[in-house]
């Protein structure tokens, strides 16, 4: 089994000795040990340890909580703080890193274990969580079908590229807006509106159609004739958390219909 590196970020060579031997104890290695914001990032641009367990107050002009926010967000590699300081306000500063684990000076090897252990749980989960994100995003931008997913109360979480050009409202316009005010479906007969998409899915749990003829009125006015499918997004426990519909323009469909009725006529 290939033992995670880890990188120390600690000023104070006794106490970084220590934090090494320990760490050596838990089976893990150690990449290295810097002594400041400067030589850590340096270190993690040479080495790309798994983990960098930060001490917070450094020498010079970098503290730990700026050179962690900076190994985050350049790197993506999970960062544990280890220090003796445990003041409010440097533990709000931290917060802002989003560190993974925070342990306070003197530390135990068990509670350092798990703070480690946790880490790179979690960031390995957070890792699997985008990549799956960018299969959906790739695989719904792809599609030729338009797709609106809300949660339960019909506020937009998801519009792809075909709902914005069917609908005629972008993307980050969209967003958090309720679904009924982007997507505005009458019945052609009556021009009446349809029931709202959101609460048929929740009660049908899916469906083919809100009405005979559905039309679609695109943001400035357009009228598109389509067919409406939705389905509710169920978790676990089987509750329903959201709604999927997906909508197709038929209008060249209707072309072909009455093309082929006036044919038979």
């Amino acid at each position: 089994m290939i033992k995670k590196q880890i990188l120390v970020v600690e000023d104070e060579s006794i106490v970084a000795e220590h934090i090494r031997r320990s760490l050596q104890n838990m089976g893990y290695s150690v990449s290295s040990v810097a002594s400041s914001g400067e030589k850590a990032i340096k270190e993690v641009e040479e080495k790309v340890p798994d983990l960098v367990l930060m001490d917070i107050v450094l020498q010079g002009d970098m503290d730990g909580i700026e050179t962690a926010n900076q190994i985050r967000s350049r790197f993506n590699i999970p960062v544990v703080y280890l220090t003796a300081y445990s003041d409010e306000k440097i533990l709000e500063r931290a917060k802002i890193t989003e560190p993974f684990g925070y342990v306070i000076k003197p530390f135990n090897e068990r509670e350092l274990r798990i703070n480690i252990e946790m880490a790179l749980y979690k960031h390995k989960m957070e890792r699997e969580l985008k990549e799956s994100q960018r299969w959906l995003n790739a695989t719904l931008n792809s599609l030729g079908e338009a797709v609106i997913a809300t949660d339960r109360k019909g506020i937009i979480k998801i519009i792809n590229p075909f709902a914005e050009v069917l609908t005629g409202w972008k993307r980050e316009e969209a967003l958090g807006k309720p679904v009924t005010a982007i997507f505005n479906v009458i019945s052609e007969g009556t021009d009446k509106q349809t029931e709202d998409p959101v609460t048929k899915a929740i009660r049908q749990e899916s469906f083919y159609g809100l009405a005979d003829h559905t039309v679609l009125i695109a943001k400035e006015g357009a009228r598109i004739p389509v067919d409406i499918i939705g389905t509710a997004i169920k978790d676990d426990a089987d509750s329903v958390i959201g709604v999927v519909l997906v909508f197709y323009d038929i209008i060249e469909r209707l072309r072909i219909d009455e093309t082929l009725k006036r044919a038979l006529e």
